[in-house]
């Protein structure tokens, strides 16, 4: 059946299979306590043993299967072999059953572009491991644990697909989802969607009725994110790590907008996540209301912040200070 599918379809249900094995290493690799963390360029920019190998396996098992398309991911890696250990073959089923949207039904390899974050939060992923102190045990699910999962929570895997510069697809894999559901529950969850057929993996809500309730970054925040915040009036801010997470907190009723006033989110970053919230009529711009390209030869930084929401984006965007507008390029 899978032959004769779509082959935006056919990618969307392979990268939702190299997802979800991509939680299983980062699962691991917590588990064994040796995260092997190296310093990259800039403060709280931390590579872990995580992040290289899902890349690695992420790249590696799209690239076999897919071998036009382009992938980009966050990290830097040399060129080398990939044990197959790390490669994913698989392909969700229940992605190849659904109809593609038509307007994308007749896309080639070589028109799509995927964005790779192969650990999102990786700064909260390290801190959660320094307070574990340890290997941690399957299946004793961080019992006694509670201020590492919550770290873990930020955590996911981000694989977005673009088409013309547009986001049009995308997986989220939140590996730590459903510790708390006892030992026998499942570890983990992939969220995914298309544009023109939906979002999937998870139950769609909205926060109450008159709440502003903001998610902001939990460890880049600065004058301009600050201001930028208060300038909505929010009842209540959120301060979480990974713009996967803050995303899914949009979706899942826990917060109305997020906003990042702030160079410092890259377009791995945002690829799947602004899927993901289109394909159930959210949005999310840069601080001027602008979409943002995903095209192969783009900047890959954000450069004049992120925000998004799932209901109300122009009431958000009319409230942004002029003084953040004129301070974030809007290329």
């Amino acid at each position: 059946m899978a032959s004769g599918m779509a082959t935006v379809m056919r990618l969307l249900a392979s990268s939702y299979s190299v997802a979800e094995k991509a939680g299983t290493i980062v699962r691991r690799v917590l588990h064994s306590g040796d995260l092997e963390i190296v310093q990259k360029t800039g403060v709280n920019d931390l590579q872990t043993l995580a992040d290289r190998l899902v890349q690695k396996s992420i790249c590696a098992s799209l690239s076999r299967r897919f071998p036009k398309i382009t992938i980009i991911g966050e990290e830097d890696l040399p060129s080398e072999t990939v044990e197959e250990d790390l490669i994913e073959t698989g392909q969700y089923d229940v992605i190849l059953q659904k109809p593609c949207p038509e307007e994308y039904s007749t896309l080639k390899e070589e028109e799509l572009v995927v964005w790779v974050d192969p650990l999102d939060g990786t700064k909260e992923y390290t801190e959660a491991a320094k307070l574990l102190d340890g290997p941690v045990i399957v299946q004793k699910r961080f019992q006694n644990h509670t201020a590492p999962i919550r770290l873990l929570d930020h955590v996911t895997v981000l694989i977005g697909i673009a088409y013309r510069g547009k986001a049009i697809a995308g997986v989220i894999n939140q590996p730590f989802y459903n510790y708390q559901m006892g030992e026998d529950a499942a570890l983990g969850r992939t969220l995914w969607g298309i544009l023109g057929l939906g979002a999937f993996g998870f139950q769609l809500q909205d926060v109450p009725e008159g709440k502003r309730i903001v998610t902001t970054t939990r460890s880049h925040s600065n004058k301009l994110v600050i201001d930028a915040v208060q300038a909505m009036e929010p009842h209540d801010v959120i301060r979480v790590g990974g713009a996967g997470n803050k995303i899914i907190q949009l979706v899942e009723g826990k917060a109305s907008a997020y906003v990042f006033a702030s160079p410092g989110c890259k377009k791995w970053d945002t690829c799947a996540p602004e899927a993901i919230l289109h394909a159930v009529g959210g949005k999310l711009t840069d601080m001027h209301g602008r979409a943002y390209c995903y095209d192969a030869d783009v900047k890959h930084m954000n450069s004049a912040g992120v925000l998004a929401t799932l209901r109300n984006h122009q009431y958000y965007a009319s409230r942004v200070p002029q003084t953040v507008l004129q301070a974030l390029s809007s290329d």
